[in-house]
């Protein structure tokens, strides 16, 4: 054991000596550092003093100046000129086209019944109404219980009917209406029954009113007569 650990200790002594040996083997070996070369460098500053001398430096303008206003201003683009519009010249002759407006039609209507009811009619409109027997589809047809006639300025009311006032329709379709159902119940019976029904109808298109001119008509002034002359004949029969 004892000659173990001091061979050992040689080793560790024998490389500490070898590493300082070779550290010093190479710093004798190195090269110097060169030393600056001062004169080249005073050469090369004479040389760069000679040349600006020859060419001097222009001197910087002074900039002068300016508000934040004015830079903006001074930064924004000018707007582009806008074009100046030319008068058109005036045309020698204006041709003035006149639509054709249609003549319209006269704003009339009137009270008739069909079937047992009332409709009002407006010439040009369509109405469906309760079946019409023997009128077939593209047939024409008049009706003549016309119980009032009214226009734009006038007003004609029957007594019963306008007399020979006509509204004239054409028949467009024969149709049905909705179904409706018919549901019949009696109670601890265990009766029921469901039908069903469809009520058929005419559909028709007014075409004209005609034949109420000849019938007087019924105005403000005559209405305030009649009421004078009716309220006469009371305070007559009363007296």
């Amino acid at each position: 054991m004892a000659s173990t650990s001091t061979t050992l200790a040689l080793c560790s002594s024998f490389t500490s000596q070898c590493k300082l040996a070779h550290y010093f083997h190479t710093t004798q070996h190195s090269l110097p550092l060169s030393k600056p070369n001062f004169a080249s460098f005073s050469s090369t500053s004479q040389r760069l003093t000679s040349s600006s001398a020859l060419c001097p430096r222009p001197a910087l303008l002074a900039r002068p100046r300016c508000s934040a206003s004015e830079t903006a201003v001074a930064e924004t683009e000018p707007d582009a000129p806008e074009p100046e519009t030319q008068p058109e010249p005036a045309a020698s002759a204006q041709v003035v086209e006149v639509a054709k407006e249609e003549p319209k039609r006269e704003e009339i209507f009137a009270v008739v019944i069909i079937g047992g009811r009332q409709y009002i009619v407006i010439p040009g409109r369509f109405y469906t109404v309760t079946r019409l027997k023997g009128a077939n589809v593209n047939d024409k047809i008049a009706l003549h219980k016309v119980l009032l006639v009214g226009t734009k300025t006038t007003t004609y009311i029957g007594r019963p009917i306008v007399t020979n006032a006509v509204v004239h329709a054409i028949v467009e379709d024969q149709g049905l209406d909705p179904k409706k159902v018919v549901f019949k119940y009696k109670k601890k019976k265990n009766y029921r029954r469901k039908i069903g029904h469809r009520q058929p109808n005419t559909r028709i298109r007014i075409t004209s009113i005609d034949g109420y001119q000849d019938y007087p008509a019924v105005t403000l002034d005559s209405l305030k007569e009649a009421q004078e002359a009716a309220a006469l004949k009371e305070a007559a029969a009363k007296s």
